[in-house]
């Protein structure tokens, strides 16, 4: 990749724009008219399907043989692009069949699996909207009824899982609850009485009623409803059009040239109930002619495993994940000399998102990489959210280190507003959600008087003099607070560069500190740092601080107190999202204890004093 960064047929030079205001807010744009896009998400998988009918599309491994000791006795199912449209096109027809509802989408329960992805490709082909919620809401609990009042919000005309083991108790709540709509299982149908099995939709004929549906569709038509992390309060239903994730695509692809040279291999395991695996990375697969690898591992003990035999054995050219898979990976690569070297030999970049990473994370990635193959790697990111398709800015360029997310795609204009002392960034552009569903009110206040959406985050320009240099990510304004002393506190700037110093002790910190006179911070231990004695840790901590506070630091920048947590956090509280990263609000509202335990100086809180 080191030729690509001089060479405009490989990455698109960043040219930016910038106009000032009176007002003190600016906007930066790309001067690059944006490419036509296609009609429709489903004009991928026909082109494809045409012009490499037998290259392969997509793949998964399926369940291990019985009596296998481990995943090297089981086999994978493989689809090109031919026989993946022919699914499509049963699919789609059986759901046809069904006579569902006009306008009600199909909502998804279940993590990523082949069958998952024709169903989702099936409702984008005939126009019918669809909805994959976390499996975190089905799998992780006993109590239903956050899904059953997520599923009475979003008045499905069709549930699918993918086991009734798992699922099943779920979709039996949601029947109980008075939800009377067909339900779909790919596995154990027949344990949940009244339910259609998958394979039913699989073998109907398709017939030219699949086209006929096709060719109704519009830009404007409602291809997905996405539900927002809740991150920043109560999840909220999310449109997104065909238009929007279209267009998305073809800024990408303005920028990153390569991908007309090169078919992308991806190995992902992030959930499509989230923009970045949903849209962001299953789509570039769709766009560009590629291979998406669904990975069942996920960044978590006993599970990043299976994610590096993929790895290993998919050997991916473009490789996506948040900052805390990459903790977990680098680990097991730098342990295994023979796997990291498959993981990096035809790997073009690493893409982070979801969080901001650690400089510790990206200087220990960068270090493997020149130990196995003598030179650095292009670590790269980009930022949006689940309202925008989910691309506004990409970095294609060359970067020194974290924190720069690039610059505006063609086809949106980003506003910087001032606000509580910070540069707010406003979105307004082809890729921009229409709206909440079935919420005016909230739609109306996610917007400016001008038609920017106001994401609630901040960036700050990298040089004022060049803005195509980047933008700094600045943390979310939302998540700021002030000392009792006036002082406002940067969250997301402070616990990315605390948990960097505290590297590789600190999976995570949560900054704490509101209405009160100092910034303390709950420590969510590493699996190096719980290793050490509570005494040893605690001590190593402290000399963090310490090193911080000597660094010149003011009462805003670093924490004067600090508190270990036992408990990891928590997916089924909320705590940690499906993607990985810790909601900072969740945390602190379910350890509203431990957080008075830190400023009463309760045992095992490390202070400065």
């Amino acid at each position: 990749m080191e030729r690509a960064f001089d060479d405009p047929l490989w990455l698109a030079p960043p040219a930016t724009l910038r106009e000032d205001r009176p007002d003190g807010s600016f906007v930066l744009r790309c001067p690059h008219p944006l490419p036509q896009p296609v009609r429709c998400v489903g004009q991928w998988l026909e082109d494809w399907a045409q012009r490499t009918p037998n290259a392969l599309a997509f793949a998964e491994r399926e369940a291990p043989a019985p009596g296998a000791a481990s995943a090297a006795g089981s086999t994978w199912r493989e689809l090109t692009w031919s026989e993946a449209r022919a699914q499509v096109g049963s699919v789609a027809q059986g759901l046809l069949n069904l006579n569902l509802p006009d306008g009600d989408p199909v909502v998804v329960l279940s993590d990523n699996s082949l069958d998952h992805l024709l169903l989702v490709l099936a409702c984008l082909h005939v126009g019918r909207p669809v909805c994959t919620v976390s499996s975190a809401y089905s799998r992780l609990t006993k109590n239903y009824e956050k899904i059953v009042g997520i599923l009475q919000t979003l008045q499905p005309a069709l549930v699918y899982a993918d086991n009734a083991a798992v699922y099943g108790p779920a979709m039996v709540a949601a029947r109980a609850a008075g939800l009377s709509v067909p339900m779909v299982l790919s596995h154990g149908a027949d344990a949940v009485p009244g339910t259609i099995p998958f394979a039913q939709l699989q073998k109907a004929a398709e017939t030219p009623a699949v086209m006929q549906a096709f060719a109704l569709i519009t830009p404007d038509t409602v291809a997905k409803y996405l539900l927002t992390s809740g991150s920043t309060g109560t999840p909220k239903v999310v449109i997104n059009t065909h238009r929007m994730l279209c267009a998305n695509q073809e800024m990408l692809a303005h920028a990153w040239r390569f991908l007309a040279h090169e078919k992308p291999v991806v190995v992902d395991w992030l959930p499509w109930s989230h923009t970045f695996g949903g849209n962001h990375n299953l789509h570039i697969v769709m766009r560009n002619g590629g291979t998406l690898v669904i990975d069942e591992g996920r960044p978590a003990p006993g599970l990043v495993e299976k994610s590096l035999a993929n790895l290993v054995k998919w050997k991916p050219t473009l490789y996506f994940n948040v900052p805390r898979g990459l903790d977990l990976i680098i680990p097991l690569l730098e342990a295994d000399e023979d796997a990291a070297r498959a993981f990096f030999s035809r790997l073009r970049m690493v893409f982070y998102a979801g969080a901001a990473l650690p400089q510790a994370t990206w200087d220990r990635l960068q270090a493997l990489s020149r130990r196995v193959r003598g030179h650095e790697l292009w670590l790269t990111t980009s930022w949006g959210s689940t309202e925008t398709a989910p691309a506004v800015t990409l970095a294609h360029f060359r970067l020194e280190r974290a924190g720069n997310i690039g610059v505006p795609l063609p086809g949106v204009d980003l506003k910087f507003v001032p606000n509580a002392g910070k540069l707010e960034m406003r979105v307004r552009g082809v890729n921009v959600f229409p709206g909440y569903r079935h919420a005016p009110d909230l739609t109306a206040k996610a917007f400016d008087g001008e038609g920017y959406y106001c994401i609630g985050d901040a960036g700050l320009l990298i040089d004022d003099a060049h803005p195509e240099k980047g933008i700094q990510f600045n943390g979310r304004v939302a998540e700021d607070f002030k000392l009792t002393t006036g002082t406002w506190v940067s969250v997301g700037t402070l616990r990315v560069k605390l948990v960097s110093a505290l590297a590789p002790l600190a999976q995570d910190a949560v900054i704490t500190g509101h209405d009160r006179d100092e910034v303390g911070a709950l420590i969510f231990p590493s699996a190096q740092g719980a290793a050490l004695k509570p005494e040893e840790l605690q001590a190593r901590i402290k000399a963090v601080l310490q090193d911080l506070k000597g660094g010149g630091g003011g009462s805003s920048q670093v924490p004067t107190r600090a508190l270990v947590l036992a408990e990891p956090p928590s997916a089924e509280g909320g705590e940690i999202t499906d993607k990985g990263y810790i909601n900072q609000r969740a945390v602190l509202t379910r350890r509203a204890e431990q957080v008075q335990a830190l400023y009463d100086g309760a045992p095992g809180v490390v202070t400065l004093r």
